[in-house]
């Protein structure tokens, strides 16, 4: 991903994962986006630069000049020979055409050629769409995340 797409990816990625904050944990709209604001200034503290971390701009040649159609971002791990993908999101124009699948397909053939042997990642209870994409792909619900709200004291 270029410095020039980051802002893009950002304008995308901040408000949709407070939304998912949002559903998944009963944070209110405010809550959830200074929740995603906090954790992304965390994880990627150097935006597309960031050591240890992979965003690609998903991109169409065809539709002309690079359309940036999604994104990717993934957590190369060499020593456990895994990738962990943190983000993957189709823009909704593009969806439905198969876009997504391609772009799996072409990440693990890379992945493959460069020694991996896993991708790895964690999707909402809430997204069917992801599930059923995954789950063509040839991925497996491998645990179930679960989580509950405290009050504090």
């Amino acid at each position: 991903m270029r410095k020039d797409e980051y802002s893009g990816y950002l304008s995308y990625f901040i408000p949709d994962y407070a939304a998912e904050i949002s559903r998944n944990f009963g944070f209110s709209q405010a809550e959830a986006l200074a929740q995603a604001k906090r954790e992304i200034s965390d994880d990627l503290p150097d935006g597309p630069d960031t050591a240890g971390e992979v965003l690609l701009a998903i991109t169409e040649s065809a539709l002309g000049s690079d359309v940036v159609i999604g994104y990717f971002w993934y957590r190369p791990n060499e020593a456990s020979r895994a990738a962990f993908i943190s983000d993957f999101y189709i823009l909704p124009a593009y969806q439905g055409n198969g876009y997504g699948k391609s772009a799996l397909a072409t990440l693990e053939a890379t992945l493959s050629e460069a020694g991996f042997e896993h991708i790895r990642l964690r999707v909402a209870a809430d997204n069917g769409r992801a599930h059923h994409l995954y789950e063509s792909g040839g991925f497996r619900t491998t645990g179930i995340n679960m989580s509950k709200n405290i009050k504090r004291r």
